[in-house]
């Protein structure tokens, strides 16, 4: 994202109001409604903002969820006049702040988070009358790592574009070069693969790997110089660099750091974290959600830094790479201290498995790469302070990316009231992609690469993909003319034909066709009246870039027959069109028979 924007409004607001001393970067992001979580794994947030001069004036972070209620002062109602309650927003943790913030902290020297104490602490003084404001970004992409499930979820986004230009393909550092293929496949140049392994879509092959015969790799990237054996499967995980997979291992939303050995016939269930040259023994399975590391678990955690770092000069990594038996015998001992006794570790094994905290047992799964297993997400929702968020029986996993499939959570009650807000989300989604393509010069079938990993995340067919489109090419008509109801028809005919490859590529039959139609009547009805007069023109426009068919069109007027003359609006409209389709079509059919 570009800062420019928001350090300008951050500046002109700071001269008018000395108080204004924080401007906050948020997005939208909807959380799920079982787990009250954002797709980054971070618990569902709270904000209340002057929707007038988007001032924040409410921030919570930490609900209680099994009451289902949250708390306002009744003065922020009182002191303004419209507030906005959100819990769609997202933190990106991109503030920018005046140089009294810095005083601040001196002067409250008690203050050790930023967002816990100095931003409650200043919506709670009503003494000084510091200010925050918030930057709300729509196109832009902004988001924080601070837990498994938000390296997954930013990893993911990476590979399907949603950063550009910052890419595989596109080279900002370091000396590889990476080639994006069909399905979002990206390789390095120099790579070994066998011809019979199998590298599925949205992958990351880097350089000097080698990969052998009769392996599957879905989802996952695979770092530089990684020898990957015979018949092995690995599936949404990241293989750091100078990793060893010998023959038949399984690996399963894992996360293996540099110079880790997996032997023969291991397993990685999900979850799982090997830290910086850890061995698995031959056979071994490594439970869910296990972290793996040479180093002994500390007694005491004092710090926030939750991965450590092995260097080539530690006395461990050496002795991790002796195999003499003295060594050996003596890990062997460690091991057993701790609880895990080295035969499970399998045969040449060496690490240890660290214990989760009491207390964060079950929350493992919140923060992992892995997807939510569906017993989880059954158990929160018995835990749940209403019955109105029901699992269906094929809503066995949560996606990788972390979000609910659209369709996997919806009571009886609420089908319809849901899947049009689903709706909503995904055209809007959509729209986004489509004007960070034309901003920034995005080829189509990028676009349709972006389109396509929507399509997956909200569970959707061509046609949605193809009704959103058009919508997105009509806002963009709309927004982009500032002058007559001719300038607006022209841009609108000029911005389809520019961009009719990418809707094109979603019309596959009629059926497809006719819901663009019937979409474009819904524009004229409801969000964009303007277009209500140039329908006939745009239709016989669509009709004559050979994106709608006159089949479509025809078989459009035939369903629209036993309709409510409300309903006949723009049939009638576009009455005489109609009509010279049909008798074009009776003389194409009276020369064939001729």
């Amino acid at each position: 994202m570009s800062l420019t924007q928001a350090l300008q409004e951050h500046k002109e607001r700071k001269k008018k109001d000395s108080n204004a001393v924080m401007t906050m970067v948020v997005k939208r992001s909807k959380p799920s409604p079982i787990t009250h979580q954002s797709r980054l794994g971070t618990d569902e947030l709270f904000m209340a903002i002057d929707h007038n001069t988007k001032q924040l004036v409410y921030y919570e972070d930490k609900v209680d969820y099994a009451k289902g209620i949250i708390h306002l002062d009744k003065s922020l109602i009182m002191d303004n006049s419209s507030i906005s309650l959100h819990n769609d927003m997202q933190d990106c943790y991109i503030d920018i702040c005046s140089p009294e913030v810095l005083s601040l902290f001196t002067d409250n020297f008690d203050y050790q988070h930023l967002r816990r104490h100095f931003v409650k602490g200043l919506l709670l003084d009503d003494i000084m009358g510091y200010k925050i404001y918030t930057y709300e970004i729509c196109s832009s992409y902004a988001a924080r790592i601070d837990n498994y499930r938000s390296y997954d979820t930013v990893s993911k986004d990476i590979i399907q574009r949603w950063t550009y230009p910052l890419v595989p393909d596109v080279k900002f550092f370091g000396n590889s070069t990476y080639k994006l293929e069909r399905q979002g496949m990206y390789r390095a140049s120099e790579i070994l693969q066998a011809r019979s392994a199998q590298v599925g879509p949205f992958t990351v092959i880097g350089d000097n790997s080698k990969i052998g015969d009769n392996t599957k790799i879905t989802n996952s990237i695979i770092g530089h110089g990684c020898s990957i054996g015979s018949n092995v499967k690995i599936e949404g995980s990241y293989i750091w660099d100078n990793v060893t997979i010998e023959d038949g291992c399984k690996l399963s939303h894992a996360i293996v750091c540099d110079g880790v050995v997996i032997k023969s016939g291991a397993e990685l269930e999900p979850g799982v974290i090997l830290s910086f040259k850890v061995v698995v023994g031959d056979q071994f399975t490594v439970p869910s959600y296990s972290k793996v590391s040479l180093f002994e678990q500390p007694t005491n955690q004092d710090s926030d830094e939750e991965l450590e770092y092995a260097d080539n000069s530690s006395g461990i990594v050496e002795f991790a790479d002796t195999t003499d038996k003295s060594n050996s015998a003596l890990m062997s001992k460690s091991l057993e201290m701790q609880g895990w006794p080295a035969s499970e570790l399998g045969k040449g094994g060496l690490g240890y498995v660290w214990s989760i905290c009491e207390g964060s047992v079950e929350e493992e799964w919140r923060h992992s790469v892995a997807p939510i297993p569906a017993d989880k997400l059954e158990k929160v929702l018995h835990k749940a302070p209403d019955d109105e968020v029901e699992l269906t029986q094929d809503a066995n996993v949560l996606p990788p990316s972390g979000e609910l499939k659209s369709d996997s959570y919806i009571s009886d009650g609420d089908d319809n009231e849901s899947s049009r807000d689903d709706s909503i989300h995904f055209e809007k989604e959509v729209e986004a992609t489509f004007l960070r393509a034309v901003h920034e010069n995005i080829e189509v079938a990028n676009v349709i690469l972006e389109v396509n990993s929507l399509r997956l995340s909200f569970n959707k067919v061509a046609s949605d993909c193809a009704g959103a489109i058009f919508y997105s090419l009509m806002n963009f008509a709309l927004d982009s003319s500032r002058g007559s109801s001719g300038e607006l028809l022209k841009n609108t005919t000029s911005i389809i034909t520019k961009w009719k490859k990418l809707l094109k590529y979603y019309l596959t039959d009629l059926d497809e066709e006719i819901e663009v139609i019937l979409k474009f009547e819904e524009i004229c009805l409801e969000s964009a009246k303007e277009f209500t007069p140039h329908f006939t023109k745009i239709l016989w426009h669509l009709y004559d870039q050979e994106i709608i068919q006159e089949e479509a069109i025809l078989k459009w007027d035939a369903e629209k027959k036993e309709a409510d003359d409300s309903d006949k609006l723009f049939v009638k409209q576009a009455e005489k069109f109609i009509e010279w389709l049909k008798v074009a079509s009776e003389e194409e059919e009276e020369e064939e028979e001729e």
